[in-house]
């Protein structure tokens, strides 16, 4: 809950009194210490399983806001606490949490001359490490499917043609999405699930296609003689972002679904990529390229209100909480070091680094895990 920034925990000597988990607390002994709300609880054992419980209780009103037990196999309890803390964030915020998630980046290991790149899943808060793929497969731009444990990404496997594979976390099966003449890339999934929007390249230019995985049947979006990439579908699946450098620079443009009405919505001074569009459907998030420096920010859907979260040497590759308030990017000061994950919430002010144990690209957001198959 600290991680957020919307929680200060009050401080241990200024607590009133020792809280029990049967009885109501002492709210006005609470309230004069200057809590707002008071968060208990407690851990048993059932047989084989471990039993969490929590109460949540809002002192200002003076009585119970939230309870709830959960029964688990005792290796998953890191993941009870983030249940919990979804729990606690939605009662108090209004909003939907975001810590019962996972991360999939990029991994990268070797000097700089020669990084090896392989897929890896984090918990949002950098635990549970674990490899999804070798160091051989060259693996870039893996994205989440919003409605199952799928990943697409890119990958240059052995001496073929880069190409978009899908994965699936748990099992593992993986397969090539077509087999096209020339490279595809910048994979992301439909709100649905059941699509994929990609760019394919062809010749000198590359042009965005969508591809609908039941059918394997393809329909192509744009048809120019720039590079048309980076496509992010909006999340009522009408629209899709996607940044072109059809107008001489790097730009974000919008189009309908169907590839109709395509118009830019970037103006601003500098180079703009990778646009992803907010699970709210209210900002699309961007890097963008200038003075040497790169930004991660936001914009509404038709191109106003653009904010700048945070700049660097080198920030990049945007994604989004499932909730829509908080974002993680890439970060790489330069020189010898590497690149870094970073989270930051909508206004800009709470920045949180996300530990991985190496090196990390291309992050990838994924939803609640309550909410996929």
């Amino acid at each position: 809950l600290t991680r957020c920034g919307l929680f200060v925990p009050l401080d241990k000597a200024k607590h009133p009194e020792k809280p029990g988990f049967d009885a109501a607390p002492n709210f006005s002994a609470w309230q004069a210490a200057g809590a707002q709300a008071l968060v208990v609880g407690r851990v048993s054992r059932e047989g084989a399983r471990l039993k969490a419980e929590f109460r949540l209780w809002d002192i200002t009103a003076g009585q119970q806001a939230v309870g709830q037990q959960y029964f688990t196999d005792p290796n998953a309890w890191r993941r009870v606490g983030h249940l919990i803390s979804d729990a606690v964030f939605s009662k108090v915020t209004g909003e939907k949490g975001f810590f019962d998630t996972r991360i999939v980046y990029v991994d990268e290991s070797g000097p700089k001359e020669r990084r090896k790149k392989r897929l890896a899943i984090i918990d949002q808060d950098g635990a549970n490490f674990k490899a999804l793929s070798t160091a051989d497969d060259m693996a870039l731009t893996p994205r989440f499917s919003p409605s199952s444990q799928e990943i697409a990404y890119m990958s240059f496997s052995g001496n073929s043609e880069p190409r978009v594979y899908v994965v699936d976390i748990n099992g593992g099966k993986r397969e090539a999405v077509g087999n096209f003449p020339g490279m595809s890339f910048s994979p992301r999934f439909s709100p649905d699930g059941n699509s994929i929007v990609m760019s394919l390249q062809q010749g000198g230019n590359s042009n965005l296609y969508v591809m609908d995985l039941n059918s394997r049947q393809t329909r192509r979006l744009t048809n120019t003689a720039a590079i048309d990439t980076g496509p992010s579908f909006s999340p009522d699946g009408r629209q899709i972002v996607f940044e072109s450098d059809r107008g001489g620079g790097q730009q974000v443009y919008v189009m309908g679904a169907d590839g109709s009405g395509q118009r830019r919505i970037s103006f601003g001074e500098g180079r703009y990529g990778t646009p992803v569009w907010s699970p709210r459907g209210d900002y699309i998030a961007f890097t963008k390229q200038r003075g040497g420096g790169f930004a991660i920010g936001i914009m509404k859907p038709d191109g106003s209100g653009e904010r700048i979260l945070t700049e660097g040497y080198h920030n990049e590759g945007p994604t989004w909480a499932p909730n829509g308030r908080y974002l993680m990017y890439f970060s790489d000061p330069g020189g010898q070091g590497g690149p870094k994950l970073t989270m930051v919430d909508i206004t800009g002010r709470v920045k949180v680094p996300v530990p991985t144990p190496g090196y990390a690209s291309d992050p990838a957001w994924s939803p609640l895990l309550g909410e996929t198959q």
